[in-house]
């Protein structure tokens, strides 16, 4: 045993050794159950197993370079793998399964939604950010504009986003982790920081990455068993699956009629908004793109992400009403009060665990103890994978893009940058875990829209005017962000989901009656950036227009652009 592995090991017993017996079940909360130790054994061999990578990838981490972007060795398969991983989260298998489980087919707007922000990023930026960037995003979008201002915003944006992003993953994390473990929600929390922090430590990008890969391979041959296993109790008729799903649901009919979850248009095409445009904008993925050699690579990894991503979310879909089909059925082992009891809120409230775990229950229906412990530990994986990935592009934008750009204006050698790095990686375990334990009562999936609403209101307008409009200037991509940014913060803030659900004021107070502040906050940041950049006419905005057609010939060629370290 490795001494990274002693520590884990050590860190784990002490936190077992320390449990104090859990409070009662609350809306959105799970409860705890008897000790899994399948799911313990299982998801042990994993952690064991990404530790041993995470040493091997920690002996290749030796420049700035290596940490953020794996020295750009990664190919187009494996970043497409990798880029499922970290896009297959929480929110993904807990959350819309649980979503279709209680809402039926309205829980598909997030799976649909979320799908469609790819040929995006396909078409538009992919091959762009590779050419154009070095580490993170900003490095794209302050190309051609001043350094401080673009960057100084592109870090506070990343940031923001990183901490709603990350809220979803440690409340999934959380809440698994109190139902297998039988650990309160707090150690939970604590464990699952220190075990991601060792990743993003002491193997940066690679140790990442490969934690992604192992994760997506699990996490699909988890969920295509798992869907087979249901359709085979149906003859392989999705349509004969509907039809029971529908009768013996509380809601009959309605479950395959949209208006279950979003209930007025303007919130429909607000959440639509910020699932496909977000995806453009969200940091950790953005950062991916400059782990792979070339453009070329990274467009076969959008590809293969695409293609790995829409078959999953086909799966989330059957295994929902599945879900729906034979926890029903079973009330009495999966339901902690009786049906007729589960009127008042979600239907998944009423769940043993909690509303995020019907995707759990169901891997204990269709495979008894021993696959309900593989597909425990493989949602306790998607999560320890995500988080890394959003910890490493928190703490790239801190000692990045703030450290070495804004205020050593790059004179700054690697080693310097790396050691901030790691410092900026134990502050945002800590800020994890502290949000974590905050919004314990959350919908992981709906947390997750939150933070996609706010990445195409910050960072999705400054990086696609910046790179495909010519008479864009520093001014205008810097206040337009900043309206995005803020707009769309403050109108979550005022929204039910935190006005009420988090901060217990009471209900009807809010003050933005919509699920999704995204077509208000979107539209207004675009609108920003156009008016300002038009009305700029000082001189350096005159410099920043005249060096678009260079800007343009690198991000279309790839001529100039960062190459890839030797291996």
């Amino acid at each position: 045993m490795t001494h990274v592995q002693r520590i884990a090991a050590a860190v784990a017993a002490l936190t077992v050794a320390g449990v104090v017996y859990a409070a009662g079940p609350d809306a959105g909360q799970t409860t705890k159950q008897a000790t899994n130790w399948t799911a313990i054994i299982m998801f042990a061999i994993f952690v064991g197993i990404t530790l041993w990578i995470t040493k091997w990838a920690a002996a290749k981490t030796k420049t700035a370079a290596d940490f953020y972007t794996a020295g750009g060795g990664i190919t187009g398969f494996q970043n497409g793998l990798a880029i499922a991983g970290d896009y297959m989260s929480a929110a993904s298998f807990l959350g819309i399964s649980a979503l279709v489980f209680g809402t039926g087919f309205d829980g598909l707007i997030f799976s649909i939604g979320w799908l469609v922000g790819w040929p995006v990023l396909t078409f538009l930026l992919a091959e762009r950010l590779r050419n154009l960037g070095k580490f993170t995003f900003a490095d794209v979008a302050s190309y051609r504009f001043a350094q401080t201002p673009t960057r100084t915003f592109a870090a506070i944006s990343t940031l923001v986003v990183v901490a709603f992003y990350m809220i979803a993953q440690m409340v999934g994390a959380g809440q698994l982790i109190k139902v297998l473990f039988g650990l309160d929600y707090l150690y939970a929390e604590i464990l699952v920081g220190i075990i991601m922090l060792m990743y993003v430590l002491f193997g940066g990008m690679t140790a990442t990455t490969w934690v992604q890969i192992i994760k997506a391979c699990m996490l699909l041959a988890g969920a295509t068993f798992m869907a087979l296993a249901v359709l085979f109790q149906f003859g392989f008729s999705p349509e004969a699956l509907f039809a029971k799903a529908v009768e013996i649901h509380p809601k009959h009919d309605s479950i395959m009629g949209p208006g279950a979850l979003i209930k007025d248009p303007i919130s429909a095409i607000s959440v639509g908004m910020a699932l496909m445009f977000g995806t453009a904008g969200l940091p950790h993925i953005l950062m991916r793109f400059f782990t792979v050699p070339n453009a070329k690579e990274a467009r076969k990894s959008v590809a293969w992400a695409t293609t790995w991503i829409g078959y999953f979310y086909i799966l989330t879909f059957i295994i929902g009403f599945g879900a729906t089909v034979l926890l029903i059925t079973n009330e009495g082992e999966f339901f902690a009060k009786p049906l007729a009891e589960c009127t008042a809120g979600p239907l998944q409230n009423c769940l043993k665990g909690g509303g995020n775990m019907p995707a759990v229950l169901l891997a204990k229906a269709v495979g008894g103890d021993i696959f309900y412990g593989f597909i425990s530990a493989v949602a306790f994986a998607t999560i320890l994978a995500v988080v890394a990935g959003l910890t490493l592009s928190g703490a790239s934008a801190v000692s990045h893009d703030l450290y070495a750009s804004v205020w050593r204006h790059g004179n700054v050698d690697s080693a310097t940058e790396l050691r901030w790095s790691k410092g900026a990686t134990v502050a945002l375990g800590i800020v994890a875990i502290t949000l974590g334990i905050a919004f314990e009562k959350q919908n992981v999936a709906y947390m997750v829209m939150l933070a996609f609403t706010i990445a195409c209101s910050g960072n999705f307008p400054v990086l696609a005017m910046s790179v495909l409009w010519k008479d864009c200037t520093t001014r205008g991509a810097v206040v337009g962000g900043y309206v995005g940014l803020i707009l769309a913060t403050l109108l979550t803030i005022g929204s039910d989901s935190v006005w009420v659900a988090v901060m217990g004021n009471p209900k009807g107070s809010a003050w933005f009656p919509y699920s999704s502040a995204a077509l208000f906050s979107m539209t207004a940041a675009f609108f920003t950036i156009w008016l300002v950049s038009k009305l700029d006419n000082s001189e350096q905005a005159q410099k920043e227009r005249a060096l678009y057609p260079d800007q343009q010939t690198r991000s279309e060629t790839g001529v100039g652009a960062a190459s890839a370290s030797a291996h």
